[in-house]
């Protein structure tokens, strides 16, 4: 029972790595940009069908297809922004949204329209072992997932803590006018933003195609649901909120589906959600911003 419990703790922490890094992503767009990205997570499909694409149609070695699935991606996120977001930078919100939307829509239709809408069998990049260490059995992918999401984790932070361009980050999302008067090119710290998110995404898609091996038009659009959930529970526009809301959700799925219901395991995460919210709107690490009028 312990050892089993153990198990579903670990394949939590795999699943709820993958959306956490999907979940900075949305969290690093709104912080900066202050809009939800929601074609974020058709990105992650865009992702395994690059690696798909380069491994069986292009035959090209491993390292390098990974190479350019992050790359595809990276160059996919700053294109959306540029034609979709940009033109509406001083737009509605509503108007923002609605774009995002189809944006997402327009993703998972030009897939469906190359690919079309059979699953496609993919086998993982990751050689799936099983690793015992004392009584507890753990997969290769699973240690691969953890390993690969904290270093993400770690350089990401570094990144945004210790850079010239983290700090023009960090500059843009406190105050964008202040900002550009201190010398701060918004636009391209705006489009970086997006690079390194959609860079994410691609680790996540590729980690998560290695996880189930099958692909779909529309393969991102739930855990892409998910990890905004997870950016909202920790606190949207914070990092570590998005990091710590991802595993959170992910523990919280994994037990749901051994203990309780597999039907019901979506349903409890929501759940969660909804009362986390009601005592505290903005999210476990958000912060509370007075606005005056």
């Amino acid at each position: 029972m312990l050892i089993n419990f153990i198990e579903q703790l670990i394949n939590g922490l795999r699943t709820g790595s993958i959306y956490a890094l999907i979940a900075i992503g949305y969290t690093m767009v709104y912080g900066i940009a202050k809009m939800i990205n929601f074609a974020h997570g058709d990105i992650i499909m865009v992702g395994a069908y690059a690696l798909y694409f380069s491994i069986s149609v292009l035959g090209l070695p491993v390292p390098v297809s990974l190479l350019i699935t992050v790359v595809v991606c990276s160059v996919l996120g700053v294109l959306i922004e540029k034609i979709a977001y940009k033109p509406l930078r001083k737009a509605p919100p509503l108007a923002v949204l609605i774009t995002a939307i189809g944006m997402s829509f327009f993703l998972q239709s030009s897939s469906l329209l190359f690919f079309g809408s059979t699953p496609i069998p993919f086998q993982s990049v990751i050689p799936n072992v099983n690793i015992k260490i004392g009584p507890v059995v753990i997969s290769s992918i699973t240690l691969v997932t953890l390993v690969v999401t904290a270093i993400a984790m770690i350089l990401l932070t570094l990144f945004i803590n210790k850079t010239k361009l983290g700090s023009a980050m960090r500059a843009v999302s406190e105050d964008k006018g202040a900002a550009e008067l201190m010398g701060i090119n918004v636009n391209s710290t705006i489009s970086m933003t997006f690079a390194i998110g959609s860079a994410l995404a691609a680790v996540a898609g590729i980690l998560y195609i290695s996880q189930y091996q099958s692909m779909k038009p529309t393969l991102g659009a739930l855990p892409g649901i998910k990890a905004f959930v997870a950016a909202v529970l920790g606190g949207i526009g914070s990092i570590p909120g998005a990091m710590l809301g991802g595993i959170l959700l992910g523990l919280i799925e994994s037990v749901s589906k051994a203990y309780i219901s597999t039907e019901l395991a979506d349903a409890i995460v929501f759940g969660v959600l909804i009362v986390v919210l009601l005592f505290r709107p903005s999210g476990l690490l958000g912060k509370k911003k007075i606005v005056k009028v």
